[in-house]
């Protein structure tokens, strides 16, 4: 009692209670807003919409560079050059966000059915609003999100500081702004189209509020270094290719539903993943206020309260997410019938397999910390390069059967592979494994121990 009693007075959990409020109410704003633009667009384009967003979606990680994986350890191990971390950081992540948009372009224009979307003609056509309507169109406007998100960054120097309750504020400024204008087009009827540039505009917002929170905190002025680019680099590095091996099987299903069966099958499997995720931000909440203790405690040479900070993250990760999935998975024709209609009741299915996807997912995002403390970065190629094939694989068998349930089962597969049987092979990672399982029975996750 002693400890629950330290825990919820700890700097960390209020740090999680500002993150968890904040986004509750972003959360209720973009659901809200989300379930008539899902209305209003229908199955086919909104499967149009999560067709072109799985681009700038497989992208991601090569954007980021893995920066993201190591910069709240970057931030609490140089508070004297925080300036220069966050500056570089953000160059790095603007260079690869422009290459990364090009080669967008270029894949898009040989790869959709055979027919160029984003040759000569249709790019003069996205700059004549008559003729905007165009999946061409659609994707260059969802690549704008991508470029913008680079500014997510200054979201972990108020986590390395625990200051969570401006950047809540300020995030939900930004959201608030990108779902009036979804409100917006909904009211005047506008085409698909204008919604495609909703999905960037929420990062545009976003970016612009964060940039001017961060310079009325008193932050460092931001500076780019050569050197320590390499450095951040060097220990980044290892980040990106397991995040493109999860791009790889996060993405790949709604390109494969498209070849194999439709934009509307895009759009059933895109409203269940959407259900499942709408409520994943309290486990990132918590996620992200643990970080800074957890390292914190590795460096000061804590073990014993870094073992347990890890233990105790993994399982209030795992156990958040099957209370919900298990509710969701009772209820789901219920739930799919109340906020999309009839029209979207073939997601139900889908929906039923993919919620368990979450409580796998979200131990692998805990996991990171224990990955950049114990600097096991490098293994992670072989995790989720494992994990990728066998999604892949599946889907080629499970879509053409069983369309937008074979994509989700298959994702749930590839998702356990990723979190707990392919570290179990890894010699170095298995000691993870074995962390995380004890965590999953409760095993040392309540004992009261002294710091070392």
């Amino acid at each position: 009692m002693n400890f629950l009693k330290q825990l919820i007075k700890s700097k960390t959990v209020k740090n999680a209670g500002w993150l968890i409020c904040g986004r509750i109410i972003q959360m209720a704003i973009n659901f809200f807003v989300g379930i008539y633009t899902t209305r209003f667009l229908g199955p086919s384009n909104f499967g149009l919409i999560n067709y072109a967003s799985a681009y700038t979606g497989f992208f991601a990680s090569v954007c980021t560079l893995g920066i993201n994986s190591v910069i709240v350890k970057e931030l609490v191990n140089n508070r004297e050059k925080e300036g220069t971390v966050l500056g570089t950081s953000i160059v790095l992540k603007i260079i690869s966000s422009f290459l990364s948009a090009i080669s967008i372009v270029c894949i898009v224009s040989v790869v959709d059915d055979g027919e160029p979307i984003m040759g000569p003609e249709k790019i003069k056509k996205a700059f004549r609003w008559r003729d905007l309507l165009d999946s061409g169109a659609i994707v260059a406007l969802c690549t704008l999100g991508m470029i913008f998100n680079v500014f997510e960054t200054f979201n972990y120097w108020f986590q390395s500081k625990l200051k969570s309750k401006v950047t809540a504020i300020a995030t939900l400024v930004g959201y608030l702004i990108a779902a009036i204008y979804r409100v917006f087009l909904i009211v005047t009827g506008k085409s698909v189209v204008f919604f495609a540039f909703a999905t960037s505009l929420d990062y545009i917002a976003v970016g612009i509020v964060l940039i001017a929170v961060y310079k009325t905190e008193g932050g460092q002025r931001l500076s780019f270094s050569k050197e320590y680019g390499r450095s951040l680099l060097r220990s980044s590095w290892h980040f990106i290719l397991p995040s493109l091996m999860v791009s790889i099987y996060a993405q790949t299903d709604k390109f494969m539903l498209k070849q194999m069966i439709s934009d509307a099958e895009i759009g059933y499997y895109s409203t269940a993943t959407a259900l499942c995720t709408s409520w994943c931000f309290v486990l990132q909440a918590v996620i992200d206020s643990f970080y800074p203790a957890i390292m914190e405690d590795y460096k000061r040479g804590y073990i014993a309260s870094y073992e347990k900070k890890n233990k105790l993250l993994y399982s209030v990760v795992f156990y958040i997410s099957v209370a919900v999935s298990l509710i969701i998975c009772i209820f789901s024709a219920q739930i799919i019938h109340f906020l999309y209609g009839d029209s979207y009741m073939l997601s139900v299915m889908p929906l039923r397999i993919i919620t368990w996807y979450t409580a796998f997912s979200y131990l692998g995002v805990a996991r990171n910390a224990w990955i950049v403390c114990e600097n096991k970065q490098k293994y992670l190629k072989w995790v989720y390069g494992a994990a990728a094939v066998s999604n892949v694989i599946l889907n080629f068998i499970f879509i053409p059967r069983f369309g937008a349930s074979g994509a989700a089962a298959a994702s749930l597969i590839a998702q356990i592979i990723t979190t707990m049987i392919a570290p179990a092979f890894i010699g170095p990672l298995r000691p993870n494994t074995k962390m995380m399982l004890d965590s999953l029975v409760l095993r040392g996750v309540f004992s009261h121990r002294k710091s070392e």
